[in-house]
């Protein structure tokens, strides 16, 4: 089965259905191919990469608990992202915190192959963007969803996504670009 298989509706429905039988095994498959996804989004959100990993871990633990009430809608995703999307305000109520904006080592991996200066830099623009911007770049950028996947995730329809994504496509290359100009 293709990667891009395993994000279907269809897959994730089989996987949730299994999941309120108690089949652990389907909970493993589901993390395997929802966890990208979960996780960028729970980052968009705290904007800490531990608090996101957490929040991701806390989302299948609520999934494997709650699978029996899932109703089959055509749209799981957005179900697994709505419990993640609760969780991650339950947290940030509990913390009555604001964190760290997420660095770019949490949007590029590891070794961006960006300078010191660069880094600094596009944490600065990161900053600038709106939650709503920021949830769309992340699960396209990081999670690497399709846009018509984050308009399902998100209850929006797919011209408002690709708009939205364009607007802060550009708005990023402005900011980097007035802060590379700025030096």
């Amino acid at each position: 089965m293709r990667e891009t298989d395993k994000l279907s509706p269809g897959y994730i429905d089989g996987c949730l259905r299994k999941i309120a039988d108690g089949d652990k095994s389907a909970l493993a498959a589901l993390y395997e191919c929802a966890r990208k996804q979960v996780y960028a989004f729970s980052l968009s959100i705290l904007k800490n990469r531990c608090d996101a990993e957490d929040a991701t871990h806390d989302a299948f633990i609520a999934i494997w608990r709650t699978a029996g009430s899932y109703k089959s809608v055509g749209k799981p995703m957005g179900w697994i992202i709505q419990i993640a999307k609760n969780l991650c305000y339950m947290r940030l109520r509990e913390k009555k915190f604001i964190s760290d904006q997420p660095t770019e080592e949490t949007l590029f991996g590891e070794s961006p192959g960006l300078s010191p200066e660069e880094s600094v830099i596009l944490r600065m623009c990161i900053e600038e963007l709106s939650d709503d911007e920021r949830q769309i770049v992340f699960l396209h950028a990081a999670a690497g969803l399709k846009h018509r996947e984050i308009a399902e995730i998100l209850g929006l329809s797919l011209p408002a996504v690709l708009s939205r994504y364009n607007r802060t496509v550009k708005k990023l290359k402005n900011l980097l670009q007035e802060r590379s100009d700025g030096e």
